[in-house]
C-alpha cells in the first residue's frame, strides 16, 4: 500500500514524499531513502525497491528534495532547473531533517519505533550528516555514499564560477544543460565542518553498513574504503558492482536487477537484526 504526502521545507518550498507499507500494516520500522544528485523518488528501480522492503515488513519512505529539479506536478522530470540550479547541501540537509520531524508528528501514521536511514550517492553524504547529528536515527546503510563533496568543484574552474555566477552540467539522459550557482559553492565554503562528510562520519555511534560496488565509475569505492576506515561500520563490496547495482532509467523490467537484489537483501538483514 502506498500513500502521498507533501510537506513544507524549512523555505517553504513544497517536498514530495510516499510511505509503500507493508500488506499486514505499519511495523513502525521505517526507512527514509534518500535519493542522490540528479536523482528523484522515482527513478527507475525506486519504487521496486520500495514495494521490496515492504514485502519483508519494512515501512519504506521515499521523498524528492524541495531544490532537486522535479516539481509536486511533475515529479519525474527536471521541470525546474532554477530551483536545482539555487540547491545546497544545508538544503538537503534541512530538508531531511524536516522529514524526520514529519515522521515523528504527522497525524497520518504513527510515529516509528525505530527510523532507519537508506542514503544513495550524495544522499548517502547527507544521511551520514544527519545521523552523526540527529539520535532518531536508529541505524544507517549508505549505498555508494559519496566521503565529501567537493569532487564536483575538482572538475570545474572555480574562479569562473565566481566570475560567472554558475555553471552548467549536461544530463546524459535527459541532455538537459543543468545549472549550478555560485551559491552552491558559497554554501560548502561557509559551512566547511558541518559539511564535511568524512570527519562527521567519525562522530556516529548507531550500527552502519557500507555498501559499494568495487567497478562504480561515478563514485569510487576508496570513498566507501575511506568511511569504513574512519568509523565503527560494516563494509559490503559488490564485486563488479556499478554506481546503482545494475539499475537504470527508465527501468522497464519487473524484478530487481541481480545485485540490487543482492544488495536490499543485505540491507533488509542488517535493518532486523538484533541485539545492535
Amino acid at each position: 500500500m502506498k500513500n502521498s504526502f507533501i510537506i513544507d521545507s524549512a523555505e517553504g518550498n513544497k517536498i514530495l514524499c510516499d510511505l509503500t507499507t507493508p500488506l499486514n500494516g505499519y511495523t513502525e520500522e521505517l526507512v527514509i531513502f534518500v535519493h542522490g544528485f540528479k536523482g528523484f523518488k522515482d527513478w527507475g528501480t525506486h519504487n521496486l525497491v520500495a514495494d521490496y522492503f515492504a514485502s519483508h515488513g519494512l515501512a519504506y519512505l521515499k521523498f524528492n528534495f524541495s531544490h532537486n529539479g522535479t516539481t509536486i506536478d511533475d515529479p519525474t522530470n527536471f521541470a525546474d532547473l532554477e530551483a536545482f540550479g539555487r540547491n545546497t547541501f544545508s538544503k538537503e540537509l534541512s530538508d531531511l531533517n524536516a522529514i524526520l520531524d514529519f515522521t515523528f508528528s504527522n497525524k497520518e501514521f504513527t510515529a516509528p519505533r525505530k527510523l532507519y536511514l537508506l542514503g544513495h550517492s550524495r544522499g548517502g553524504g547527507i544521511s551520514i550528516l544527519l545521523t552523526s547529528r540527529d539520535s532518531r536515527v536508529d541505524k544507517l546503510v549508505t549505498w555508494a555514499s559519496v566521503a565529501y563533496f567537493n569532487t564536483l568543484f575538482l572538475h570545474n574552474d572555480i574562479e569562473e564560477w565566481r566570475k560567472t555566477g554558475v555553471i552548467t552540467i549536461e544530463n546524459s539522459r535527459t541532455k538537459q544543460q543543468m545549472p549550478l550557482y555560485s551559491t552552491l559553492l558559497d554554501d560548502y565554503e561557509q559551512n566547511a565542518d558541518g559539511l564535511n562528510v568524512n570527519e562527521n562520519s567519525k562522530k556516529i555511534s548507531v550500527p552502519w553498513l557500507i555498501v559499494h560496488g568495487d567497478a562504480d565509475p561515478t563514485v569510487n569505492i576508496n570513498h566507501a574504503k575511506m568511511l569504513h576506515e574512519h568509523s565503527n561500520s560494516e563494509l559490503l563490496v559488490v564485486e563488479n558492482g556499478d554506481h546503482v547495482f545494475g539499475a537504470s532509467h527508465p527501468f522497464k523490467g519487473t524484478q530487481l536487477p541481480q545485485d540490487l537484489q543482492k544488495v536490499c537483501d543485505a540491507t533488509i538483514e542488517f535493518f532486523k537484526r538484533v541485539n545492535q
